[in-house]
């Protein structure tokens, strides 16, 4: 396994939103969450990558093999498209990144400033960073976001040559990705109860 999620309980803002889940991901594997708006889909992505500590159980997961992508693009604006992802390959100690530019078909936008992309350029730029990480595991929150169908599928393609490498993925999502391959995980089962009203001002203490 490379990732493992052992009887998982998150909060947000002190209130707990999920309870007892548990979830593996071997090599070659993707795992799509499920679940309506609000039910804690970023609150355990955020907590798997250890942005936030969990109210219980465990996540385990090898030192320096996880990369998240959440809803920000992560990218400096006035670096150009080849400048940003030079510059996350250095921080990630890699240095190629031929591939995540074919990947996402940011060629002609190599020098052009990022700010001047528009917002789905800029999530493809944001999503390039992944190929250049050399992380393993995958975590990621609604990344189409901003994305064409075109644009769509880029993605699926960089995940699916992500798995076939090895690598592995967790992903929350509302729309099809087309992969196949990946399971579906419902997280509405695992929706903590309610907090009773002589527990609501210890949520925050």
């Amino acid at each position: 396994m490379v990732l493992s999620v052992s009887d998982l309980s998150v909060a947000r803002g002190g209130i707990p939103v999920l309870e007892g889940v548990s979830l593996r991901l071997a090599p070659g594997e993707a795992l799509v969450l499920r679940g309506p708006n609000g039910i804690g889909k970023t609150t355990m992505l955020r907590t798997v990558a250890g942005l936030q500590p969990p109210l219980s159980g465990r996540v385990e997961v090898a030192p320096e093999s996880l990369v998240y992508a959440g809803h920000a693009d992560g990218i400096k604006a006035t670096l150009t498209v080849e400048e940003n992802l030079s510059f996350w390959a250095h921080v990630f100690g890699t240095q190629e990144i031929s591939a995540a530019v074919d990947a996402f078909d940011l060629g002609p936008l190599r020098n052009r400033p990022a700010g001047a992309l528009s917002a789905g350029q800029k999530r493809r730029l944001g999503l390039a960073r992944l190929l250049v990480t050399g992380r393993a595991v995958w975590v990621l929150d609604e990344p189409t976001v901003s994305l064409d169908v075109d644009a769509v599928a880029m993605f699926a393609g960089a995940v699916r040559a992500h798995l076939a490498g090895g690598g592995a993925a967790l992903i929350a999502t509302h729309i099809d990705l087309g992969l196949s391959e990946a399971r579906i995980f419902d997280l509405a089962p695992y929706r903590a109860a309610p907090l009773a009203a002589d527990d609501f001002d210890g949520a925050f203490l």
